[in-house]
């Protein structure tokens, strides 16, 4: 069993001492061995639990990378942005110690299957010595490479980019407010499909080439070019990459805000 609590990830290994014992009766998901039968039915319960709470961390991670644009588009102080990213640090902690403690349980279970030993093995100690493995090589720099963590700082970088929030910003007015206009402007054009020629309304971003296209749009054309049995170049003029797929694509949150900001102010003008 697997508790999410107070942003700690407690493991303990009572799903591996359910396994069954000697003398129970054999079902399809039951596993015979000489004078005994272990029932891995109670296994691939805890299993699709601890895949429920990994739902949970996903989730959360949503959350904080939300309230991290959330509180620079509200222009508020670095130091709070960056204990979201001490959050997303601790949510993908917890969410590489659950994917180990998942594959020490299968690969567990895997090697019973295989090994076929005459005896019941004691499971919980193999899970945990399993677990401790491979807890064993664990990294700092591993937590970085974890997806949605890539993709808040990535979110971050652009939501800062869109609202022109830089830590150098000490040049004088007029120098600034030269500055303020050209990024104004070019934001205005990053707000323009490269498909439909419109302003977007739900982008999404590769995370290949780092370009930005209306959500339907380029799934449209991916649907078309798949039928054909055709690769996808990156409809952005100038962009040398020629395989856009599906799973490349993540929602642009930060060009969103960015696009819906500038609309609000327009409105506020006229």
């Amino acid at each position: 069993m697997l508790l999410c609590a107070s942003g700690t990830l407690l493991l303990t290994t009572q799903s591996v001492t359910t396994l069954g014992s000697a003398g129970t009766i054999c079902k399809s998901n039951d596993f015979k061995m000489p004078g005994a039968v272990i029932s891995f039915n109670s296994v691939d319960s805890s299993l699709s639990s601890l895949k429920n709470c990994q739902s949970y961390i996903n989730t959360g991670m949503d959350i904080a990378t939300n309230v991290a644009l959330d509180l620079v588009e509200s222009f508020n102080d670095a130091e709070d942005v960056n204990s979201m990213e001490e959050v997303m640090l601790e949510y993908a902690a917890m969410d590489r110690e659950l994917n180990h403690y998942m594959e020490a349980i299968e690969e567990t279970v895997n090697q019973i299957k295989q090994e076929k030993p005459e005896n019941i093995p004691d499971l919980k100690c193999l899970v945990k010595e399993k677990f401790t493995e491979l807890e064993s090589k664990n990294s700092d720099s591993d937590l970085e490479k974890n997806e949605k963590y890539i993709y808040f700082k990535d979110q971050l970088k652009e939501m800062r980019k869109q609202f022109r929030l830089k830590s150098d910003n000490n040049d004088n007015d007029a120098i600034e407010q030269i500055d303020e206009d050209i990024a104004v402007t070019q934001s205005q054009v990053n707000f323009i499909c490269p498909i439909t020629q419109v302003e977007m309304k739900k982008p999404v971003r590769n995370k290949v080439c780092g370009h930005s296209y209306e959500q339907d749009a380029i799934l449209k054309i991916i649907q078309t070019r798949k039928q054909q049995k055709k690769k996808v170049r990156c409809p952005k003029i100038g962009c040398s990459h020629d395989d856009v797929k599906e799973s490349d694509l993540v929602q642009d949150e930060a060009l969103k805000r960015a696009i819906d900001s500038q609309n609000k102010q327009s409105w506020s003008t006229l």
